[in-house]
């Protein structure tokens, strides 16, 4: 497989041809995305969504915020750029999980993820995140998506899809999930192999597809934690029509 310019994959070198990266079509007539590796600050934007989501006005209305801090804007949900573990408790609650994994998901997330986002030198004993300190929180072993600055870099996730979704598929299975998290794996780094785990099996547990497949816009849209507060309105109507 080959650019115009240059190879991508070695018949010799096997990894290299099951994990092909994405290329942009030629054919794409300039409705496609330029500068696929640069990372884009505000926007999650793909060649298929160049500017990012614009349901609900979101890409404008976040504009100030980074696409990783606006993945965390739904656990503040009073706006004051901090997230206590009751906020993350509130939210995964709010997204159909159960109280177990919910309480789940606020030790892990707080025990790990509190202290690199930190003011000071002194660990936070309330366990606390701060928002604009998020990219501190930037690990190893994941997809590359998310920069170290909390930039969005759209080849990396389109990269995702190419390497580890079989043809034609518009999405993940868990298997493939499981798949990627083995390919991403670096040495020496369970923080970050125990971070991807956590991270994608809670996105399938959300989403919860019928067919068993995630929907590559739902993934984007979980980059951009829009589907957050799409999520939780519907699980709360839900919840109104049992009761």
């Amino acid at each position: 497989m080959t650019s115009s310019q240059f190879q991508v994959c070695l018949q010799e070198q096997p990894t290299s041809v099951e994990r092909k990266p994405f290329l942009q079509s030629s054919s794409s007539n300039g409705h496609g995305l330029t500068d696929l590796g640069t990372g884009r600050v505000n926007t999650a934007a793909t060649p298929a969504h160049p500017n990012g989501t614009v349901k609900n006005n979101w890409a404008k209305e976040h504009s100030h915020e980074t696409v990783l801090q606006q993945h965390c804007s739904f656990f503040d949900s009073d706006g004051d750029g901090i997230i206590w573990p009751i906020d993350t408790f509130r939210g995964f609650y709010a997204l159909r999980f159960n109280i177990f994994l919910s309480l789940l998901a606020v030790f892990i997330i707080h025990f790990n993820f509190s202290y690199p986002t930190a003011p000071s030198l002194i660990p936070d004993p309330f366990f606390r995140i701060w928002i604009h300190r998020i990219h501190k929180d930037k690990h190893g072993s994941d997809s590359g998506t998310y920069d170290t600055e909390g930039r969005f870099v759209p080849q990396h996730f389109e990269d995702i899809f190419s390497k580890y979704a079989p043809p034609g598929q518009d999405g993940l299975t868990y298997s493939d999930v499981w798949r990627m998290l083995k390919g991403q794996r670096v040495i020496m780094d369970p923080i970050g192999w125990f971070g991807a785990f956590f991270e994608w099996t809670a996105t399938y547990l959300m989403l919860w597809p019928d067919d068993g497949i995630m929907r590559k816009e739902d993934i984007r849209r979980v980059y951009d934690g829009s589907i957050f507060h799409e999520w939780a309105a519907k699980s709360s109507k839900t919840k109104a029509q049992k009761t």
